[in-house]
């Protein structure tokens, strides 16, 4: 009885642990598809990508003007504006906008918008057997559905993180208007505090995020059982799963970064 009870109780984490290990042994044949030829899947990944971006684009506006005109806007507006040191708001940014909010915001979007798109997609074809019917035909599914589908994401992030610096920027500089500061001092701190390694390094995370949270769709679709409803639990389950690895990967991602560049610590 207390077997079976342990069992039980461990069942959860041996299932994630599982699930982790089968996801990295993915990444590496994905990786491994990508780079040896022949490489059949470029009308695919055209495909997937214009088709996550126009998923994308607005949700994307619409999340990145709302956070940064309220959180780091608003929020640290009100705070500096204590202190009548309003036009360090910019230099703020750096460290809300570039380093965080905007790679974070792009994220939650792809993998809410195209992320689940492609769990579904996946998990459908694994429901109706068509995944099997391509081995039998030998047609890797990895190479022909997975990387083309990892590359995409991985480019989109990318791309939309400057997209969502740009109007997370417009959205702290409708906060500062409205305080009917000038943006002069918003421009000369944020220009002061943005560095070229504080900018690559938020596109490079937000690359690899894409990265991750394709990962996890493809393994969750690949892997669906029960019909529409276990289409459906994938989904929800790809969801939380790429987010909690976003979070992750973020720490570890900004830890490194901080204690490699110790000078982008220091606001100017």
């Amino acid at each position: 009885m207390v077997k079976n009870t342990a069992q039980k109780a461990m069942a959860p984490a041996k299932e994630f642990f599982t699930e982790t290990g089968e996801m990295m042994i993915l990444t590496g044949r994905t990786i491994l598809s990508a780079i040896k030829p022949p490489y059949p899947y470029g009308n695919e990944f055209i495909g997937q990508f214009l088709f996550a971006l126009q998923l994308c684009w607005f949700p994307l506006l619409i999340s990145t003007v709302a956070f940064g005109f309220g959180a780091p806007g608003l929020q640290a507006a009100n705070f500096l504006s204590l202190f009548g040191a309003l036009d360090r708001l910019g230099g703020f940014f750096v460290l809300a906008s570039i380093r965080e909010f905007a790679p974070f915001v792009t994220a939650v979007v792809v993998a809410g918008v195209a992320g689940t798109a492609i769990t579904a997609d996946l998990g459908a074809r694994k429901i109706r057997e068509e995944l099997d019917a391509l081995q039998v035909l030998g047609v890797d599914p990895i190479k022909n559905l997975v990387v083309p589908r990892f590359l995409a994401l991985m480019l989109i992030t990318g791309m939309l993180d400057i997209y969502a610096l740009l109007f997370g920027i417009t959205g702290g500089i409708g906060a500062e208007l409205l305080y009917s500061q000038p943006l002069g001092g918003f421009f000369a701190s944020l220009f002061s505090n943005a560095s070229t390694t504080e900018l690559a390094a938020s596109v490079i995370k937000c690359t690899l995020f894409g990265a991750i949270i394709a990962i996890v769709c493809c393994y969750k679709g690949m892997t669906a059982t029960g019909g529409a409803a276990g289409v459906g639990r994938a989904v929800n389950e790809a969801v939380v799963t790429a987010l909690l690895g976003v979070f992750i990967f973020n720490y570890l991602f900004t830890q490194t970064l901080l204690a490699t560049n110790p000078d982008i610590q220091t606001i100017k």
